[in-house]
C-alpha cells in the first residue's frame, strides 16, 4: 500500500431542500467522520470537506411550491444542515456551498476547460417544454407511465417501481410535475460529455487496478461499463445554477451532477491558498464518502472530468454504503419517514455518541439495514451503559475509594497483565486495519473489545474483596484498569468524540494522540484524576416509546393523505367534453402482456369497429374473468404504443381511495357503439 504525504477526504454533498435524517447519517457522514478523525489521531496532513449542494431541480420545485426564489431555501435549509452536522459532531474542516462566488467560479473554469479541449460534444434535440410554465422540463419534473412494467408514476429518468433506467421520451402519457399539462417536445442545445470515448480507460482504471473496492461499488461500475456508456448531458435549460460559461448558452445552468463535485474543489479553494496540493499533488491520497445512488456519479462523471482537465487526481477509492431503513421501512422525506438528526439533537440531548455509536454498529456497509427505537435503546442500555460505561465507572470510582484518586504504583506484573497487554496491541492493530479498510462496522466492535477486556479484567480479579488481603495486588489490577480507561478514550475517539473527550476530562490528562498508545501506560503512577460521573445514562421505556409514537402518527397521516378524494380538476367548458367520443363497447378477448405485471392486452368490439386497446388493469382483473364484459371506451385519444402493441383508445375506470381499479359499465346491457354523455 502507497503511503501518502495527505488525504483529501471529502463527503457527498447534501441537497439543501430539507434536513439531514440518520440515513444519511449512516450512509455517509458518520463513516466519513470516523476516518478524518482517524487520521488527525495519527497526525496526518488531512482536509476534510463538505457543503450543501444548492442547486437542481429538487430545490427549484420546492421554491415553486413554497412560492419564494430557490435562494431562500437553500440558505434556510444550508443554516439547519450546517448546525446539525456541528451540533453532531461531523468535524469538517470546511462546510461551505454551491451557490457561493467562489464555487461560480471553479465549476465555470472547470467547464471552460474541457470545453477548450474539445471533451464537449453539442447536440440539438428535442425536449419536453411546458408550454404553460413556459420552460424545458428536467427528466425529474415529467412523470408518466412506465413502458417497461407499467407504472404509472415513473419519472422522466427512472421508474421507481421497477427500477429501470429511463428517459422521458420513453414514457407513456407524459405530464408536466409543475403544471399538469401535457408538454410538447421542443429544440433545444446542450452540451455532453463523451463519457463512450473514455470506456476503455475506465475499464482499465476501475475494473482492473481497483479491484479492491468494496463490492457494491466495483459491481455497479462494472454493470453500466459493461452495458455501455454514452455522451452525458453538462447543461440544463434552467434559470437556477451555475450559468454555462458560453456565449450561446443563455437561460442554460450546468447540469447539478457536473457542478455539484467540483464543490469539493471549490470548498477546499475557500479553505486554504495551498488547496492545489490536496487536489494535484500525486502523494495525496482522494477518498469520496458517498451515498449508494451517487455510486456511478462519483466513479465514472467525475472521475472522468477530473482525468481529462488533466491536472487533478484521481480518487483513491469510493467507499459507499448501502441504504438505511426506518422500522421495517424505506426512508422517505416525502413521507416524513425519517428520523431527523435536528429533532433527535432536541429530543436526546447530549446523546449524540449513542446515535452515532448505533449508526455505525447497523451501518449498512454490505446490504442495507434497519434502524428501529429498539434496537437503539438496547445498544445504549446494553453495551455502552453495561460495557463501557461500567467498566470505566468501576475503575475510576475504585481508585478513587482506595487510593484517594491517585493511579497506584504497580507491583509485580502477572501472566494476566501480559496477555492483557498483548490483547491491546491485537485490538489496536485489528481497529487501525479495518479503519484503513473502510470496515467501521468491525472497528468499532474491536474498540469495544477494550473495555470488555477491561470488564472482565475486573470480575476476574475482584480488586473489591482482594483490598483486604493484597493492596498490593489491587494497586496493579486498578492501574491496569486506568490505563486500558486512557488506551479507550484514544481508540475509541473517532467513533465517540464526545464520550472521550469527557472521560479524558475524568482521567484528568490531554487526549494522547494515536501513536502514543503504542507505550501502554498512558497516566503515570501518582497522577490525580479527576471526580467520576457516568459516561452513559440508561434509556427509559417512555422517551423510546414517545418517538414510536411519534413515527406512528406520522404512518397514520401517510394513510389518512394516501385515501383523501382527489379534488376537483380545473373547470371545462362544454364544447372541452363533447370532444370526446366515449362508446359502450364488449370485450372480445384478454390475455396478459408479457414481461409486465400490470398490462392486459384487450380485443374490444366497440360498435364502430373491432380494435386493440392495452389497459394497465391486471393487478385487479384475471383475463378469463373480463370477457365479454361491457365497459366505457374513450375510442377517439390519440394512438400509442405500449411495450411493442399500438393500443388504440382507452378504457375508462374508476379509480377508488385505496387505489384499486374498477369498470365503468352500463347499468343494463346496451348496444355497442352507443354513444355516453
Amino acid at each position: 500500500m502507497k503511503d501518502y504525504k495527505r488525504y483529501t477526504v471529502t463527503s457527498a454533498l447534501p441537497y439543501a431542500n430539507g434536513p439531514v435524517h440518520v440515513g444519511h447519517l449512516a450512509g455517509v457522514y458518520v463513516p466519513a467522520d470516523i476516518y478524518a478523525r482517524y487520521l488527525r489521531l495519527k497526525k496526518e496532513d488531512v482536509v476534510f470537506i463538505g457543503g450543501s449542494d444548492e442547486h437542481g431541480v429538487p430545490i427549484t420545485l420546492k421554491a415553486k411550491k413554497e412560492g419564494v426564489n430557490p435562494q431562500v431555501i437553500v440558505d434556510r435549509y444550508h443554516s439547519i444542515i450546517k448546525k446539525s452536522f456541528e451540533d453532531f459532531g461531523i468535524s469538517f474542516y470546511i462546510y461551505s456551498r454551491t451557490s457561493n462566488k467562489t464555487h461560480h467560479e471553479t465549476a465555470s473554469e472547470f467547464f471552460t476547460t474541457l470545453y477548450d479541449k474539445g471533451e464537449f460534444i453539442e447536440k440539438t434535440s428535442k425536449q419536453y417544454y411546458d408550454e404553460a410554465e413556459n420552460q424545458f422540463l428536467a427528466d425529474i419534473y415529467i412523470m408518466g407511465t412506465c413502458p417497461k412494467c407499467g407504472a404509472e408514476d415513473a419519472y422522466g429518468d427512472q421508474c421507481e417501481k421497477c427500477g429501470s433506467s429511463l428517459s422521458a421520451e420513453e414514457l407513456i402519457n407524459p405530464r408536466s410535475v409543475i403544471s399538469g399539462n401535457k408538454p410538447i417536445l421542443k429544440e433545444t442545445k446542450h452540451w455532453f460529455l463523451h463519457l463512450d470515448k473514455y470506456e476503455d480507460e475506465l475499464k482499465q482504471w476501475i475494473l482492473e487496478e481497483h479491484k479492491e473496492w468494496k463490492p457494491n461499488v466495483y459491481g455497479q461500475c462494472k454493470s453500466w461499463l459493461d452495458s455501455g456508456l454514452f455522451p452525458r448531458a453538462v447543461t440544463r435549460d434552467l434559470n437556477w445554477g451555475v450559468p454555462v460559461p458560453l456565449e450561446e448558452a443563455k437561460d442554460k445552468v450546468l447540469y447539478v451532477w457536473f457542478d455539484a463535485p467540483i464543490g469539493y474543489i471549490s470548498a477546499t479553494k475557500e479553505l486554504t491558498p495551498d488547496w492545489e496540493k490536496y487536489w494535484k499533488d500525486k502523494d495525496s491520497k482522494l477518498v469520496h464518502f458517498i451515498g449508494k445512488d451517487n455510486i456511478v456519479f462519483h466513479c465514472i462523471i467525475f472521475t472522468s472530468m477530473l482525468r481529462h482537465e488533466g491536472s487533478y487526481i484521481l480518487p483513491d477509492n469510493v467507499p459507499s454504503n448501502e441504504f438505511l431503513n426506518l422500522e421495517g421501512d424505506k426512508i422517505s422525506t416525502s413521507r416524513n419517514w425519517a428520523v431527523w438528526l435536528h429533532e433527535y439533537l432536541e429530543d436526546f440531548p447530549g446523546k449524540q455518541d449513542v446515535l452515532r455509536y448505533v449508526l455505525c454498529a447497523n451501518a449498512p456497509e454490505t446490504k442495507d439495514n434497519d434502524f428501529t427505537w429498539k434496537d437503539f435503546q438496547a445498544k445504549n442500555n446494553n453495551e455502552l451503559v453495561a460495557i463501557m460505561g461500567n467498566f470505566v465507572n468501576r475503575a475510576l470510582v475504585l481508585t478513587h475509594k482506595y487510593f484517594g484518586g491517585i493511579v497506584p504504583q504497580p507491583s509485580s506484573e502477572t501472566d494476566y497483565e501480559k496477555e492483557i497487554k498483548a490483547e491491546i496491541a491485537k485490538i489496536k492493530e485489528n481497529i487501525q486495519y479495518n479503519l484503513e479498510n473502510y470496515k467501521f462496522r468491525e472497528a468499532l466492535k474491536n474498540a469495544m473489545n477494550i473495555t470488555r477486556l477491561g470488564n472482565k479484567y475486573l470480575a476476574d480479579t475482584e480488586p473489591w474483596k482482594l483490598i483486604k488481603t493484597d493492596e498490593d495486588r489491587v494497586k496493579t489490577i486498578l492501574y491496569y484498569s486506568i490505563q486500558l480507561c486512557a488506551l479507550s478514550a484514544v481508540l475509541a475517539e473517532p467513533f465517540l468524540p464526545f464520550t472521550t473527550t469527557k472521560l479524558v476530562n475524568m482521567l484528568n490528562i490531554s487526549k494522547p494522540e494515536w501513536e502514543e498508545t503504542n507505550n501502554f501506560e498512558l497516566v503515570k503512577p501518582g497522577h490525580q484524576i479527576n471526580k467520576t460521573s457516568l459516561l452513559f445514562e440508561r434509556i427509559e421505556d417512555d422517551a423510546i416509546d414517545a418517538q414510536i409514537e411519534k413515527l406512528n402518527k406520522t404512518k397514520e397521516m401517510n394513510i389518512a393523505q394516501s385515501t383523501q378524494v382527489e379534488p376537483q380538476k380545473d373547470i371545462i367548458t362544454y364544447e372541452d367534453f363533447v370532444k370526446q367520443d366515449i362508446r359502450i363497447a364488449t370485450i372480445l378477448e384478454a390475455e396478459k402482456v408479457t414481461k409486465t405485471d400490470k398490462l392486459i392486452k384487450l380485443l374490444i368490439d366497440t360498435g364502430i369497429d373491432k380494435r386493440t386497446i392495452v389497459s394497465g388493469i391486471a393487478k385487479y382483473y384475471k383475463p378469463e374473468d373480463i370477457i365479454g364484459k361491457q365497459v366505457c371506451v374513450l375510442v377517439n385519444l390519440a394512438h400509442r404504443k405500449l411495450r411493442g402493441i399500438e393500443s388504440q383508445g382507452m378504457v375508462l375506470m374508476a379509480e377508488d381511495t385505496d387505489g384499486s381499479l374498477k369498470f365503468i359499465s352500463p347499468e343494463s346491457l346496451s348496444a355497442n357503439g352507443s354513444t355516453v354523455s
